[in-house]
């Protein structure tokens, strides 16, 4: 078993696209069965690229290369780019942003909470120079600073971490071939230098048009025949390729504590540089490549004869491949007795500044699969490369891995320039077993549209049908590892199966709970007497630590045995138990919805369940609470029995004789009366209505309960009560609860005589969306807030109804996806916070990409649609107003339909453009609008408005001054127009502060 020193490295994640394969998985098994992502460009392609037919007749013209087909599609609506926006974004970053995330998804870590550095590179840029300088199709309304911003590789590694939100260092690296691999050497120190405690590392290089094929000099490094086969005799130059790839590196001991998937492991990295020991700038040196392959083998404290393949450099020119053959010789230092040699450039052409992160992924999968990856193009060794006489050989078939040791690997990446890296890797540690888990789990998936919402069901539901993972692996890694976006679903399965079996899971995400909204507070309910049942949710306890601890914390304090009573359906009847028993499971589940994020902003307790929300407040310590409850339901139940009818009439509805009482006011049709078994028998025969009989031992919240109400509050006095925290209604008054009721001993001993008034306090809690939550057994509070009009509110249940055949979990987890789905504060992690589990690779998210390019000049129309807008009138009406805007927008956010409630924001605008926005609007309606208006009047609608108002605000000798401004502004360059609505608004910032 392999010892670690401290200092490893573990990819826990990875992702890519290059010529052939869109997902790492494509292009490993593209890598094992040799099918190359070179290829031959067709006419139709060449035409697009701006190919003459003259040039393609040209001698030395190879119409071949990797292309990486799809880049100018982008998902700019996830990320919050305009259309406008997004078609001068450099291809580069779009593919490299989409690259991260899937990176950080595929790992398990694109939740957020971590220290997470970027470490990125990228090839030249000739998306700027080719298709947008110049360009009359660029759109209008750009400035230079605009396309630098856009297309600076210095923006690369920020643009992650901005849309990321990601937090640890983000740096753009280049060295020119080498580059992705040295942002992986820059990531392993900074983790290891605890700069972050995650990082993400890669590269990118797409050079449209990237269906341009190349023209062949004889003695240059590009291939003639577009063919590239590294150590071969044929060899003579490599082919150019296109693609992004990026790993998710953590510090192995953390990697290995949080569960994570390990693909292989980093033992060490090496950068250095040639300096001037080589014949010119460009060429390869010996020494320098020796020296940082041997420096990676010293620091990796691995002996250089356990390494069975290098993935190597591999340009395949007639000068590179020797030296790298001659320097791989001299580093390893105890030759092993053979080590294979491949290059991934063979199949999708030399990456550039992605090239070495590409081998980086092949020699990553190759020790994680035990497979030393094939070279099948290879037919004999390039004389000149001396590999006949040394241990080295190139494969041309896929062979499994030598010796019994541990698998290592070593990987190459050499600058033009000089600077040189070597990584070294070896095969993941045994993942350790993990403990047994919850019988039920809680699948969550969100998306930024309804279409990707549906993919992702599909690809989870035909990945969980293939089995091989465990549900509540699967569970975690959703819950934690991903982002959660504005259209959401969530689904529980489980039922004792480890795995998820084909129709299981499917059945489970069909029928899964589906909604999108904005967030929401949630209300507690909690329900009284009557909503009781042996065995309420001792399911819960068996599997839920915190509900257990918090049941066991108000066992301690009863002067019967709790766990007895919830078991024994006949003390439940009686009201000394009922009482206490169910203000203790209604704690214990409101401490575990707390730990779970859910905390209310507002609470209804129906009769002692307004103990609960008392307690919850801060009114009653927990002690005192179950002192007062328990106390209640002894001297409650040491009074006459009596009945309770409830009635299908509102409260106002009600004629009652004398020795009848309002016991509740519970719906607009429905309320509960009390009193002697003899006087309901008399009035329930006088209704015409359809009445029911409670099954309740008294006629609580009637006459009958006064004889105990000056000893209860007596009882009441001498405790300590205090101003609720968090705001609940009073059964009372049906309103909120003010803090003299709260203290008053008194108002406790009226609490237990007066009606319980339910309706009118969910009337007066629920005044716009919200989630309702009942918190207790059964569902009776939400049955009957339902039966209101909750005004867009949703409501909730937290356990089981007694005939329900479902298990607690079942009903618990339900309520947490569906609240999470409906805008709760549901802290998804803390579900199952007290389990080790695993974080697994699962389908990546689907990004909805749309075309977002601007063509090369005269090879295509233009595709983003603008709407040209004149400038108007000063005196031109709201309605006219509104159009102008609509118009500036549409124009500079490149949409061709703008509502007048749109947000600009979230159309994709940002504070730069917000600038050129007010002043076109200035410029066009003869209203001076700040430099802060369009974030507080983020609307069409909401800005005509405000101008309206300017409008009608000004005097006349602000107008006279507004005409001179107005007069400069209009003879004002844009740069010089936007460095003074900069200067107003920083001179507004600072009179503001």
């Amino acid at each position: 078993m392999t010892e670690y020193t401290g200092l490893e490295i573990a990819v826990v994640g990875m992702a890519g696209r290059f010529p052939g394969s869109s997902t790492v998985d494509e292009f490993w098994a593209n890598v094992l069965a040799g099918e190359a992502g070179v290829r031959r460009f067709t006419d139709e392609e060449l035409d697009a690229a701006g190919v003459s037919v003259e040039r393609r007749a040209e001698p030395g013209f190879v119409p071949m290369g990797g292309a990486l087909d799809g880049i100018e599609f982008f998902d700019a609506k996830l990320f919050g780019y305009s259309p406008r926006d997004a078609a001068v974004l450099d291809p580069q970053q779009r593919v490299f942003l989409e690259c991260a995330w899937h990176a950080l998804e595929h790992a398990g870590h694109l939740g957020g909470g971590q220290d997470v550095g970027v470490y990125a590179s990228a090839s030249i840029d000739t998306y700027l120079l080719r298709h947008l300088w110049n360009n009359p199709a660029v759109p209008g309304g750009l400035q230079p600073l605009d396309l630098l911003l856009a297309n600076d590789k210095d923006t690369l590694a920020s643009r992650v971490a901005y849309h990321l939100d990601l937090t640890g260092p983000a740096i753009t690296v280049q060295t020119a071939c080498s580059s992705s691999l040295v942002t992986i050497h820059v990531a392993c120190q900074a983790l290891l230098g605890r700069d972050c405690d995650i990082a993400l590392a890669g590269g990118v290089s797409i050079r449209p048009p990237v269906h341009e094929g190349y023209q062949h000099t004889e003695g240059g490094i590009l291939a003639a025949d577009g063919r590239c086969l590294p150590f071969d005799v044929d060899a003579h130059g490599v082919v150019a390729g296109n693609g992004v790839a990026a790993v998710v590196l953590r510090r192995l001991e953390d990697a290995m504590a949080d569960g994570d998937t390990i693909y292989a492991v980093v033992k060490g990295t090496a950068v250095n540089n040639d300096g001037a020991d080589k014949v010119g700038f460009t060429a390869p040196s010996v020494n320098g490549q020796a020296r940082v392959i041997r420096a990676a083998h010293d620091l990796s404290e691995v002996d250089s004869s356990t390494i069975g393949y290098v993935e190597a450099h591999g340009t395949a020119t007639p000068l590179g491949d020797p030296i790298e053959v001659a320097a791989l010789t001299q580093a390893f230092v105890s030759p092993p007795e053979a080590c294979a040699l491949g290059s991934v450039k063979a199949l999708i052409g030399h990456l550039d500044a992605a090239a070495g992160v590409a081998g980086f992924v092949k020699a990553a999968l190759a020790v994680q699969n035990g497979v030393v990856p094939p070279s099948p193009y290879f037919t004999a060794p390039n004389p000149e490369t001396g590999l006949e006489n040394s241990p080295f050989f190139v494969n041309r078939e896929a062979l499994p891995w030598p010796g019994t040791g541990p698998r290592r690997a070593g990987v190459s990446g050499f600058g033009m320039g000089g600077t040189n890296a070597h990584a070294v890797l070896e095969e993941p540690p045994s993942p350790e077993p993990m403990p047994p888990s919850r019988s039920r789990h809680l699948l969550v998936l969100s998306a930024a549209s309804e279409k990707s919402l549906e993919e992702s069901r599909t690809q989870l539901a035909e990945h969980l049908s293939a089995g091989g993972q465990e549900l509540a692996d699967v569970s975690h890694t959703l819950r934690t590892g991903r982002r959660a976006l504005r259209h959401r679903m969530a689904a529980v399965v489980g039922g004792g199966e480890s795995t998820a079996p084909a129709a299981a899971s499917a059945t489970a995400l069909s029928e899964a709970w589906i909604g999108a909204g904005d967030r929401r507070d949630t209300v507690f309910l909690f329900p009284g007497q009557g909503s009781q049942y042996a065995g309420m949710a001792s399911q819960l306890a068996d599997e839920e630590p915190v509900f257990r601890a918090a049941l066991d914390e108000c066992a301690a304090l009863l002067p019967f045995d709790l766990h007895e009573v919830l078991a024994d359906a006949d003390r439940l009847t009686r009201t000394r138990y009922t009482q206490p028993a169910l203000f203790a499971v209604e704690y214990s589940i409101a401490k575990l919805w707390e730990h779970w994020g859910v905390r209310p902003s507002a609470m209804l307790g129906h009769s002692v369940g307004e103990y609960v929300a008392a307690c919850l407040a801060g009114v009653f310590s927990l002690q005192d609470a179950l002192k007062l409850v328990t106390a209640r339901g002894e001297l409650m139940d040491a009074l006459p029995a009596g009945a309770v009818l409830s009635v299908p009439l509102g409260a106002d509805d009600l004629v009652l004789p004398k020795d009848v009482c309002l016991a509740a006011s519970n719906a607009p049709n429905m309320s509960t009366v009390a009193g002697t078994f003899e006087a309901i028998e008399r009035f329930e025969a006088s209704l015409s209505v359809t009445s029911r009989r409670l099954h309740t031992s008294h006629a609580f919240h009637s006459s009958m309960i006064d004889p105990m109400l000056g000893e209860f509050a007596a009882l009441v006095s001498q405790v300590e009560l205090r101003e609720p925290r968090i705001p609940f209604i009073s059964n009372v008054s049906g309103t909120w609860i003010t803090d003299g009721e709260a203290t008053d001993p008194g108002y406790w001993a009226r609490h237990a005589r007066a009606a319980v008034r339910f309706s009118e306090g969910l009337r007066a809690m629920i005044t716009g969306p919200v989630n309702v939550l009942e918190v207790g057994p059964g569902n009776v509070l939400t049955t009957l807030a339902r039966q209101h009009d909750l005004g867009g509110a949703k409501a909730f249940g937290s356990l089981r109804h007694p005939r329900e055949d479902k298990h607690d979990l079942d009903t618990m987890l339900a309520a947490a996806g569906r609240l999470w789905i409906a805008g709760a504060d549901v802290d998804l992690a803390a579900l199952t916070a007290d389990e080790r589990r695993r974080r697994v690779p699962l389908p990546q998210y689907p990004f909805e990409r749309v075309r977002h390019w601007v063509d090369l000049p005269g090879t295509a129309p233009r595709e983003i649609e603008v709407i040209e807008v004149l400038p108007q009138a000063a005196d031109t009406a709201v309605g006219g107003d509104l159009a102008v805007i609509t118009g500036i927008w549409q124009e500079l956010l490149g949409i061709a339909r703008i509502g007048p409630n749109d947000d600009y924001f979230e159309l994709g605008g940002h504070s730069l453009l917000a600038t050129q926005i007010l002043a076109r609007i200035t410029v066009a309606l003869g209203v001076a609008l700040p430099a802060a208006a369009i974030f507080e009047a983020p609307t069409p609608s909401k800005l005509a408005a405000r101008v309206d108002q300017l409008r009608a605000d000004a005097t006349p000798a602000e107008d006279d001054e507004f005409a001179r401004l107005l007069a400069e502004i209009r003879d004002m360059s844009p740069e010089e127009l936007r460095a003074e609505l900069d200067r107003e608004r920083d001179a507004q910032e600072i009179s503001q502060s």
